[in-house]
């Protein structure tokens, strides 16, 4: 459900930031149902990769062989992403707060933690940089916090300020800050006003009081709550036959 609903938010000529896992298998799944322009860029510097099969990294050969450029991996940042060229980027958490800030560094202090996470990668840039970010993250309350510890990647900082301008605005990132949260149990986006995550839909089956308690905040919940559309049996037979032939090409 997760991977269709990451699809669906693609669109034909989007020029999407791609990273391995499900991020990739819902660019590669968009590519193959309703938006077969989309051009996928992964940061091993591959430009418009078209692979037959999911890669397995970002390294696989497959990537380059099908792609319509392949550049360094600075050039993807200093000339693509940091640019502005980059109209979506997906990206995961750690932890994610009710303004969208992400921390994939530290859970606890910063020089004694309690768990020392995986790191920013490109990260950072691409929540600074992209048109706009998808963010796709497991629903609990240990991910979801009120206010993470650690920022990594910049979502909304702390909303909008007395002024009405965002902390985005005024710290003068190029980017538009992220979308839509994507889980295992529904949608989220920014309140326009608030700029505070605020749940739009859940998934099948899968009420708004079981989002609310995998929520480590007073979650809000939109007044048009609406229910995901379920998956279509197309979606759902390209998504399977990606998955089987996984690393074969």
């Amino acid at each position: 459900m997760m991977t269709v609903a990451a699809s669906r938010h693609l669109h034909d000529g989007t020029v999407c930031f791609v990273g391995i896992g499900l991020p990739s298998t819902a660019a590669n799944l968009a590519r193959r149902t309703h938006a077969p322009g989309v051009i996928l860029v992964y940061e091993s510097g591959t430009l418009g990769a078209k692979p037959g099969t999911l890669p397995l990294s970002i390294g696989d050969g497959i990537l380059a062989e099908t792609a319509d450029a392949v550049i360094s991996v600075p050039e993807v940042f200093n000339y693509w992403l940091q640019p502005g060229r980059i109209d979506v980027g997906f990206l995961g958490a750690a932890q994610i707060d009710k303004y969208a800030n992400i921390n994939t560094t530290v859970i606890g202090d910063y020089d004694s933690p309690k768990v020392r996470l995986p790191g920013a990668g490109g990260a950072p840039e691409i929540a600074a940089s992209c048109g706009e970010t998808i963010i796709v993250v497991r629903q609990n309350a240990r991910a979801f916090v009120e206010r993470v510890g650690f920022v990594t990647s910049f979502g909304y900082g702390n909303g909008r300020d007395a002024d009405g301008r965002s902390e985005r605005e005024r710290l003068g990132l190029r980017g538009g800050g992220p979308r839509v949260v994507i889980t295992d149990l529904g949608v989220l986006e920014p309140d326009p006003d608030s700029l505070e995550l605020t749940l739009t839909a859940v998934h099948p089956g899968v009420t708004a009081e079981q989002a609310r308690a995998a929520t480590g905040w007073d979650l809000a919940v939109s007044p048009d709550l609406t229910t995901t559309a379920a998956p279509t049996e197309h979606e759902l037979a390209i998504l399977r036959r990606l998955i089987a032939e996984r690393g074969t090409g």
